[in-house]
C-alpha cells in the first residue's frame, strides 16, 4: 500500500508540472498601427496591443528595449492598450514589439511591427518602359530616380496588396515585370530610402492598362494610407482572439479532466494488480503449506509402517529363539 501511495504522489506531481508548463504557454499579443505603419514625417499614429481579458498590464519595446508601459483603462477594454505617438520622427521610427502580463506570467513577444516614416527626401521620379499601356503577356520595366541620390529604392502597388519590391542604387533603380496578367493592373509609386524605416516623398502615381481588358477605376489615393502592409479589422481580430483565448481554455480543461482521469485509472489498475498479487502469494503460501503438511504426514506413516515392521521382526526373532534348559 505504501508503494501505491508513493506511485499516485508521484504520478499527480508529474501532471501538475504538466499542467504548469501548458499555462505558461500564453497566448502572443496582436501589434498594429493605426491609420497606417507608413506615417508622413510630424504626423501622429498610435499603435495597439491586444491580448486575453486577463491581461493586467502591457508593455511595448522600441528596437529591443522597453519603451512604455501601460494598464487597462477599464475591465471593457482589458483586451487591448493604445501607445500613442504625437509626431512621427526618425526616432520614432523602427521596430516595435508588446507584450502582455497575466498573474505572474508574460506572454510571448508579438509579431514585430514596422513603422515607416515617409516625406523625409526629395520626390523620386517614376516611368515605366515601353509604356503605361501593356498587353497580356508582356514585360514592363519600371524605373525610379532619385536626383538626390540614396542607397534603397521601394516600389509599391496602392490597394490591399503587401507585394513590395526593393531594390539597390546609387540614384536609380530597375523593377523589371511581366509577363503581363491582370493581376498587374493598378497604380504604382517608389520612394527612395537610406534605410528600411526611413523613406522619401512618394513620386507621382504610373498607373497600368490593359486595353481590352476591364479595367476598373484606378484614382491615385494618399500613398501612406493605402499601401499598408495589411487592413486591420479591430472587431475581427478581437474576436478571433477572444476565440482563441476560449479555445485554449477550455483545451486546457480538457487536458486536465483526461489527465486526472488517467490517473485515478492508472490509480485504480495499480491497486487492483498490487491486490491481484497479495493474493497469489497468499494462495502459493497456501499451497506450499499444505504439500509440506502431506509429505510431512507421509513421513509420518511410513515411519510408523517401519516402526511395526521391525517391531513384529523382533517378535519373531524372540520366538524363534530357544527357552533356557533347551538341548
Amino acid at each position: 500500500m505504501l508503494s501505491t501511495l508513493t506511485a499516485l504522489i508521484c504520478l499527480q506531481l508529474c501532471w501538475s508540472q504538466r499542467i504548469n508548463t501548458e499555462k505558461q504557454n500564453l497566448l502572443k499579443p496582436i501589434i498594429w498601427a493605426q491609420p497606417t505603419t507608413r506615417v508622413t514625417k510630424g504626423t501622429p499614429v498610435s499603435i495597439w496591443c491586444q491580448g486575453p481579458q486577463s491581461a493586467s498590464e502591457y508593455q511595448l519595446y522600441f528596437r529591443g528595449n522597453i519603451l512604455a508601459l501601460k494598464r487597462p483603462e477599464s475591465r471593457r477594454s482589458r483586451s487591448k492598450v493604445n501607445f500613442f505617438i504625437p509626431q512621427m520622427t526618425l526616432h520614432t521610427a523602427g521596430e516595435y514589439t508588446c507584450f502582455y502580463q497575466s498573474g505572474e506570467l508574460q506572454s510571448e513577444p508579438s509579431d514585430p511591427l514596422v513603422l515607416v516614416v515617409t516625406g523625409l527626401y526629395d520626390i523620386p521620379k517614376l516611368q515605366v518602359h515601353p509604356g503605361h499601356e501593356v498587353t497580356l503577356g508582356e514585360n514592363v520595366t519600371f524605373f525610379c530616380h532619385l536626383v538626390a541620390g540614396t542607397s534603397k529604392f521601394f516600389l509599391l502597388k496602392e490597394g490591399r496588396s503587401n507585394h513590395v519590391q526593393q531594390r539597390y542604387g546609387n540614384s536609380q533603380a530597375k523593377f523589371p515585370m511581366g509577363p503581363m496578367t491582370r493581376a498587374h493592373r493598378g497604380t504604382y509609386r517608389c520612394f527612395g530610402s537610406y534605410s528600411d524605416y526611413t523613406w522619401s516623398f512618394p513620386s507621382e502615381p504610373v498607373t497600368l492598362l490593359i486595353p481590352g481588358v476591364g479595367n476598373t477605376s484606378f484614382a491615385p489615393t494618399d500613398p501612406t494610407s493605402s499601401l499598408d502592409y495589411r487592413v486591420f479589422d479591430s472587431t475581427a481580430e478581437e474576436s478571433g482572439l477572444q476565440e482563441d483565448s476560449v479555445f485554449w481554455d477550455h483545451t486546457t480543461q480538457n487536458l486536465i479532466r483526461i489527465g486526472l482521469a488517467c490517473v485515478v485509472l492508472m490509480a485504480l489498475v495499480w491497486l487492483l494488480a498490487e491486490d491481484w498479487l497479495n493474493r497469489k502469494k497468499a494462495q502459493e503460501g497456501i499451497n506450499e503449506s499444505a504439500t509440506w503438511e502431506g509429505r510431512r504426514r507421509r513421513w509420518r506413516v511410513q515411519r510408523s509402517l517401519e516402526e511395526e515392521q521391525r517391531d513384529a521382526i523382533s517378535l519373531r526373532e524372540v520366538k524363534a529363539a530357544p527357552g533356557p534348559g533347551t538341548i
